[in-house]
């Protein structure tokens, strides 16, 4: 597990919920519609959206979909119990993310661009080393936060593609002499 401390845009934080949770059964109508965000109230793992207006709009499988407005605050934690993450507003929907998280849940994170792909390397790489991480300071902006792309996973894409890197591939040494 590691240890997170980011700024993040709600709307980047609302896609890593619905890619981590339900975005196999999710409405297409509330999967466009910034305000709406699923809710769970019962173990293993939990949703809880604290916000100044919540409505809920309709329950399937173990989620509760609600839509919520002036959201002040949003606690998750996984199922396995390995992520625990709190949202904490701090200015409109800019907030700031702690908490700690799986290797999984940092690919869902990064899916949702509150991380990059290489900050997601790179945190492996030193958790793998026992090297103590800074924490990681994330620009608020960005692709997905206006609209332009919407994060979601699409069906068929790998996790290449996902990530936005390309995959390796095994390569011989060259030779200094050519």
């Amino acid at each position: 597990m590691v240890d997170i401390d980011v700024t993040c845009h709600l709307e980047g934080f609302r896609r890593f919920l619905v890619n981590s949770t339900c975005r196999s059964f999710i409405p297409e109508s509330y999967l466009r519609d910034s305000e709406v965000f699923p809710e769970k109230e019962m173990d293993p793992g939990s949703i809880y959206i604290e916000a100044a207006d919540k409505v809920t709009l309709k329950k399937i499988r173990d989620i509760t979909f609600i839509n919520a407005q002036d959201i002040l605050g949003i606690i998750y934690t996984s199922k396995s119990g390995n992520t625990k993450l709190k949202w904490r507003q701090t200015r409109g929907p800019i907030g700031r993310l702690t908490g700690n998280a799986s290797s999984n849940s940092l690919v869902n994170l990064s899916m949702a661009r509150i991380i990059t792909p290489q900050e997601v390397e790179e945190i492996l790489r030193n958790a793998g080393t026992g090297h103590q991480q800074e924490p990681m300071e994330q620009r608020v902006g960005g692709p997905g936060a206006s609209g332009q792309d919407s994060g979601y996973v699409e069906s068929g894409q790998t996790a290449a593609e996902i990530l936005g890197v390309e995959p390796e591939e095994h390569k011989e040494e060259a030779d200094e002499t050519e």
